[in-house]
Protein backbone atom coordinates (compact mmCIF):
# COMPACT_ATOMS: atom_id res chain seq x y z
CA UNK A 1 0.00 0.00 0.00
CA UNK A 2 1.18 3.54 -0.93
CA UNK A 3 -0.37 6.53 0.62
CA UNK A 4 -0.11 10.02 -0.78
CA UNK A 5 0.26 12.56 2.09
CA UNK A 6 0.31 16.11 1.78
CA UNK A 7 2.68 18.11 3.95
CA UNK A 8 2.15 22.04 4.71
CA UNK A 9 3.15 22.25 8.22
CA UNK A 10 6.09 24.59 8.24
CA UNK A 11 7.99 22.78 11.36
CA UNK A 12 7.73 19.88 9.44
CA UNK A 13 8.81 21.07 6.23
CA UNK A 14 12.11 22.19 7.83
CA UNK A 15 12.68 18.55 8.89
CA UNK A 16 11.29 16.56 6.07
CA UNK A 17 14.57 15.03 4.32
CA UNK A 18 15.46 14.15 7.75
CA UNK A 19 12.33 12.47 8.53
CA UNK A 20 11.86 11.05 5.02
CA UNK A 21 12.94 7.15 6.25
CA UNK A 22 10.20 7.55 8.67
CA UNK A 23 7.46 7.68 6.09
CA UNK A 24 9.12 5.75 3.45
CA UNK A 25 8.83 3.05 6.38
CA UNK A 26 4.98 2.99 6.40
CA UNK A 27 4.75 2.92 2.57
CA UNK A 28 3.86 6.90 2.63
CA UNK A 29 4.85 9.65 -0.07
CA UNK A 30 5.27 13.09 1.44
CA UNK A 31 4.25 15.61 -1.09
CA UNK A 32 5.58 18.96 0.81
CA UNK A 33 3.99 22.21 -0.58
CA UNK A 34 5.43 25.37 0.00
CA UNK A 35 4.28 27.76 2.99
CA UNK A 36 4.67 30.76 4.34
CA UNK A 37 2.41 30.50 7.77
CA UNK A 38 -0.65 28.98 6.45
CA UNK A 39 -2.49 28.00 3.01
CA UNK A 40 -5.97 29.39 2.69
CA UNK A 41 -8.98 27.28 1.32
CA UNK A 42 -7.95 28.53 -2.28
CA UNK A 43 -4.36 27.58 -2.52
CA UNK A 44 -5.83 24.06 -0.41
CA UNK A 45 -8.21 23.33 -3.10
CA UNK A 46 -6.13 22.16 -6.30
CA UNK A 47 -3.43 19.89 -3.96
CA UNK A 48 -6.08 17.78 -2.41
CA UNK A 49 -7.72 15.61 -4.78
CA UNK A 50 -5.32 12.51 -5.01
CA UNK A 51 -4.53 12.83 -1.20
CA UNK A 52 -5.10 10.27 1.41
CA UNK A 53 -3.59 11.96 4.37
CA UNK A 54 -2.03 15.59 5.48
CA UNK A 55 0.52 16.76 8.01
CA UNK A 56 -0.98 20.40 8.34
CA UNK A 57 -0.37 23.66 10.23
CA UNK A 58 -2.83 26.17 10.70
CA UNK A 59 -4.27 25.65 7.30
CA UNK A 60 -8.12 26.05 5.99
CA UNK A 61 -9.85 22.24 5.70
CA UNK A 62 -13.08 24.16 5.05
CA UNK A 63 -16.37 21.66 3.86
CA UNK A 64 -15.41 23.02 0.47
CA UNK A 65 -11.45 21.58 0.91
CA UNK A 66 -13.24 18.35 1.90
CA UNK A 67 -15.19 18.06 -1.16
CA UNK A 68 -12.24 17.95 -3.38
CA UNK A 69 -10.86 15.60 -1.63
CA UNK A 70 -12.53 12.25 -1.90
CA UNK A 71 -9.83 9.95 -1.51
CA UNK A 72 -8.68 12.10 2.37
CA UNK A 73 -8.97 9.49 5.46
CA UNK A 74 -6.86 11.44 7.94
CA UNK A 75 -5.76 15.55 8.95
CA UNK A 76 -3.10 15.18 11.34
CA UNK A 77 -2.47 18.51 12.85
CA UNK A 78 1.00 19.12 13.79
CA UNK A 79 0.71 21.10 17.16
CA UNK A 80 -2.54 21.13 19.02
CA UNK A 81 -5.20 23.54 17.92
CA UNK A 82 -7.60 22.51 14.94
CA UNK A 83 -9.82 25.52 14.80
CA UNK A 84 -8.86 26.08 11.06
CA UNK A 85 -10.62 22.71 10.15
CA UNK A 86 -14.46 22.59 9.61
CA UNK A 87 -14.82 19.81 12.14
CA UNK A 88 -18.71 18.96 11.38
CA UNK A 89 -17.87 18.16 7.64
CA UNK A 90 -14.55 15.99 8.58
CA UNK A 91 -17.23 13.94 10.51
CA UNK A 92 -19.44 14.22 7.92
CA UNK A 93 -16.86 12.90 5.24
CA UNK A 94 -15.54 9.82 7.63
CA UNK A 95 -12.63 12.12 7.77
CA UNK A 96 -10.02 11.41 11.35
CA UNK A 97 -8.71 14.61 12.70
CA UNK A 98 -5.61 13.91 14.92
CA UNK A 99 -3.53 16.69 17.13
CA UNK A 100 -0.99 16.86 19.64
CA UNK A 101 -2.60 18.51 22.76
CA UNK A 102 -0.17 19.81 25.49
CA UNK A 103 2.65 19.53 23.22
CA UNK A 104 3.67 22.97 23.93
CA UNK A 105 2.62 24.02 27.07
CA UNK A 106 6.31 24.37 28.62
CA UNK A 107 7.65 26.68 25.95
CA UNK A 108 3.88 28.50 25.85
CA UNK A 109 4.37 29.03 29.43
CA UNK A 110 7.90 30.36 29.55
CA UNK A 111 7.26 32.96 26.78
CA UNK A 112 4.15 34.46 29.09
CA UNK A 113 6.30 35.04 31.78
CA UNK A 114 8.95 36.04 29.51
CA UNK A 115 6.63 38.97 28.84
CA UNK A 116 5.38 39.33 32.05
CA UNK A 117 9.18 40.04 33.28
CA UNK A 118 9.67 42.19 30.41
CA UNK A 119 6.98 45.04 31.26
CA UNK A 120 7.17 44.27 35.20
CA UNK A 121 10.75 45.46 35.17
CA UNK A 122 10.80 47.81 32.17
CA UNK A 123 13.57 45.29 30.48
CA UNK A 124 12.62 46.16 26.86
CA UNK A 125 12.36 50.38 27.94
CA UNK A 126 15.66 50.19 29.68
CA UNK A 127 17.40 48.62 26.96
CA UNK A 128 16.13 50.87 24.49
CA UNK A 129 16.57 53.76 26.51
CA UNK A 130 20.47 52.84 27.60
CA UNK A 131 20.93 52.49 23.15
CA UNK A 132 20.03 55.43 22.87
CA UNK A 133 22.25 56.99 25.60
CA UNK A 134 19.65 57.73 28.01
CA UNK A 135 20.89 56.79 31.77
CA UNK A 136 17.24 57.07 33.64
CA UNK A 137 16.16 54.42 36.59
CA UNK A 138 12.65 52.42 35.49
CA UNK A 139 10.19 52.16 38.15
CA UNK A 140 9.48 48.48 37.84
CA UNK A 141 7.48 46.43 39.73
CA UNK A 142 8.16 43.09 41.92
CA UNK A 143 5.92 40.05 40.54
CA UNK A 144 5.05 39.49 44.16
CA UNK A 145 3.17 42.88 43.78
CA UNK A 146 1.29 42.01 41.10
CA UNK A 147 -1.88 39.61 39.92
CA UNK A 148 -2.14 37.55 36.80
CA UNK A 149 -5.01 36.10 35.51
CA UNK A 150 -5.61 33.30 33.00
CA UNK A 151 -8.21 33.07 30.79
CA UNK A 152 -8.22 29.17 29.93
CA UNK A 153 -6.77 27.13 32.72
CA UNK A 154 -5.73 23.76 29.94
CA UNK A 155 -2.67 22.28 29.78
CA UNK A 156 -1.01 26.13 28.73
CA UNK A 157 -2.73 27.74 30.91
CA UNK A 158 -1.55 25.71 33.85
CA UNK A 159 1.37 25.87 32.90
CA UNK A 160 1.69 29.67 33.14
CA UNK A 161 -0.05 29.86 36.47
CA UNK A 162 2.56 26.96 38.26
CA UNK A 163 5.33 29.59 37.12
CA UNK A 164 3.25 32.62 38.12
CA UNK A 165 3.00 30.96 41.45
CA UNK A 166 6.67 30.28 41.76
CA UNK A 167 7.23 34.23 40.72
CA UNK A 168 4.74 35.05 43.84
CA UNK A 169 2.08 36.25 41.91
CA UNK A 170 -1.54 36.32 42.68
CA UNK A 171 -3.12 34.30 40.69
CA UNK A 172 -6.55 34.37 39.14
CA UNK A 173 -8.26 31.80 36.48
CA UNK A 174 -11.29 31.81 34.51
CA UNK A 175 -12.61 28.56 32.59
CA UNK A 176 -16.10 27.07 31.90
CA UNK A 177 -14.35 23.84 32.61
CA UNK A 178 -14.24 23.05 36.75
CA UNK A 179 -10.70 22.61 37.76
CA UNK A 180 -9.77 19.46 39.64
CA UNK A 181 -9.56 20.28 43.62
CA UNK A 182 -6.08 18.67 43.83
CA UNK A 183 -5.43 21.43 41.23
CA UNK A 184 -6.73 24.02 43.16
CA UNK A 185 -5.11 22.95 46.39
CA UNK A 186 -1.68 22.44 45.02
CA UNK A 187 -1.58 25.72 42.95
CA UNK A 188 -3.13 28.14 44.69
CA UNK A 189 -5.22 29.83 41.77
CA UNK A 190 -8.44 31.27 42.58
CA UNK A 191 -10.79 30.89 40.08
CA UNK A 192 -13.14 33.76 39.17
CA UNK A 193 -15.87 34.97 36.73
CA UNK A 194 -14.22 36.50 33.66
CA UNK A 195 -15.24 40.27 34.83
CA UNK A 196 -13.89 39.95 37.90
CA UNK A 197 -10.11 38.73 36.38
CA UNK A 198 -10.17 41.51 33.81
CA UNK A 199 -11.13 44.20 36.73
CA UNK A 200 -8.37 42.70 39.17
CA UNK A 201 -5.69 41.42 36.71
CA UNK A 202 -2.00 43.73 35.95
CA UNK A 203 -1.65 40.87 33.50
CA UNK A 204 -4.08 38.56 31.07
CA UNK A 205 -2.68 36.11 29.55
CA UNK A 206 -4.83 34.65 27.34
CA UNK A 207 -4.36 30.95 26.89
CA UNK A 208 -7.95 29.39 25.56
CA UNK A 209 -8.68 27.26 22.43
CA UNK A 210 -10.79 29.08 19.43
CA UNK A 211 -14.11 28.34 19.47
CA UNK A 212 -17.41 30.19 19.05
CA UNK A 213 -17.61 31.12 22.85
CA UNK A 214 -14.19 32.47 22.69
CA UNK A 215 -14.19 34.34 19.52
CA UNK A 216 -13.45 37.88 20.36
CA UNK A 217 -13.71 37.09 23.93
CA UNK A 218 -11.40 39.89 24.48
CA UNK A 219 -13.50 43.10 23.20
CA UNK A 220 -14.40 46.49 23.29
CA UNK A 221 -16.00 46.06 26.67
CA UNK A 222 -13.78 43.52 28.24
CA UNK A 223 -10.83 45.83 27.61
CA UNK A 224 -12.39 48.38 29.06
CA UNK A 225 -13.01 46.62 32.07
CA UNK A 226 -9.19 46.29 32.26
CA UNK A 227 -6.61 48.91 34.81
CA UNK A 228 -5.20 51.76 32.76
CA UNK A 229 -1.73 49.70 33.48
CA UNK A 230 -2.62 46.43 32.56
CA UNK A 231 -1.08 44.57 30.10
CA UNK A 232 -2.85 41.58 27.71
CA UNK A 233 -0.38 38.78 26.70
CA UNK A 234 -1.95 36.43 24.13
CA UNK A 235 -0.59 32.97 23.19
CA UNK A 236 -3.33 30.96 21.79
CA UNK A 237 -5.24 32.47 18.97
CA UNK A 238 -5.54 35.90 17.09
CA UNK A 239 -8.97 35.88 17.00
CA UNK A 240 -9.82 35.27 20.59
CA UNK A 241 -8.93 39.30 20.90
CA UNK A 242 -10.99 41.80 18.88
CA UNK A 243 -7.85 43.14 17.08
CA UNK A 244 -9.04 46.97 16.04
CA UNK A 245 -10.73 47.43 19.66
CA UNK A 246 -6.89 46.35 21.67
CA UNK A 247 -5.49 49.23 19.27
CA UNK A 248 -8.02 51.35 20.17
CA UNK A 249 -7.46 50.61 23.63
CA UNK A 250 -3.86 51.38 23.35
CA UNK A 251 -3.91 54.21 21.54
CA UNK A 252 -5.77 55.81 23.96
CA UNK A 253 -4.22 54.57 26.84
CA UNK A 254 -6.81 52.44 28.23
CA UNK A 255 -4.48 49.98 28.82
CA UNK A 256 -0.98 49.82 30.33
CA UNK A 257 0.21 47.32 27.14
CA UNK A 258 0.07 44.24 25.16
CA UNK A 259 2.20 41.66 24.30
CA UNK A 260 1.46 39.46 20.61
CA UNK A 261 2.55 36.32 19.54
CA UNK A 262 -0.60 35.47 17.85
CA UNK A 263 -3.13 37.38 15.33
CA UNK A 264 -5.94 37.90 13.64
CA UNK A 265 -4.13 38.11 10.00
CA UNK A 266 -1.09 36.25 9.84
CA UNK A 267 1.84 37.11 8.83
CA UNK A 268 0.97 40.31 10.35
CA UNK A 269 0.14 42.93 7.91
CA UNK A 270 2.48 45.38 7.12
CA UNK A 271 0.52 48.36 7.35
CA UNK A 272 -0.82 47.11 10.96
CA UNK A 273 -0.73 49.86 13.33
CA UNK A 274 0.59 47.48 16.48
CA UNK A 275 3.84 47.99 14.86
CA UNK A 276 4.19 51.70 15.22
CA UNK A 277 3.42 51.15 18.88
CA UNK A 278 5.97 51.35 21.87
CA UNK A 279 3.99 49.74 24.43
CA UNK A 280 3.41 46.48 22.48
CA UNK A 281 5.72 43.50 22.02
CA UNK A 282 5.61 40.83 18.87
CA UNK A 283 6.33 37.81 17.89
CA UNK A 284 5.44 35.73 14.39
CA UNK A 285 3.72 33.03 16.03
CA UNK A 286 6.86 31.50 17.70
CA UNK A 287 5.94 30.85 21.46
CA UNK A 288 6.11 27.16 20.86
CA UNK A 289 10.24 27.48 20.06
CA UNK A 290 11.94 24.48 21.42
CA UNK A 291 13.50 21.98 19.62
CA UNK A 292 13.15 19.46 21.78
CA UNK A 293 8.87 19.82 21.81
CA UNK A 294 9.24 20.17 17.91
CA UNK A 295 10.42 16.66 17.77
CA UNK A 296 8.08 15.29 19.55
CA UNK A 297 4.91 16.39 17.40
CA UNK A 298 7.00 15.73 14.61
CA UNK A 299 7.10 12.06 15.74
CA UNK A 300 3.56 12.20 17.02
CA UNK A 301 2.37 13.62 13.98
CA UNK A 302 3.20 11.00 12.20
CA UNK A 303 2.39 8.13 14.26
CA UNK A 304 -1.13 9.50 14.40
CA UNK A 305 -0.90 9.68 10.58
CA UNK A 306 0.01 6.18 10.71
CA UNK A 307 -2.38 4.42 12.95
CA UNK A 308 -5.10 6.03 10.87
CA UNK A 309 -3.90 5.26 7.40
CA UNK A 310 -3.16 1.73 8.35
CA UNK A 311 -6.66 0.91 10.64
CA UNK A 312 -8.46 2.60 7.59
CA UNK A 313 -6.82 -0.47 5.42
CA UNK A 314 -7.56 -3.23 7.55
Amino acid sequence: MSWRVLVSAPYMLTALERLLPLFQAHGIEPLPVEVQERLTEEALIPLVAGIDGAICGDDSFTARVLEHSPRLRVIAKWGTGIDSIDLDACRARGVVVRNTPGAFSGPVADTVLGYILSFARGLVAMNHAMHSGIWSKHPGRALGELTLGVVGVGNCGKAVVERAVAFGMRVLGTDPVPMPASFLAASGITMVNREVLLIEADFVSLNCDLNPTSFHLLDEDALNLMKPSAVVINTSRGAVVDEPALVRALAEGRIGGAALDVFESEPLPADSPLRGMDNVLLAPHNANASPRAWEHVHQATIQNLVEELEGSSR
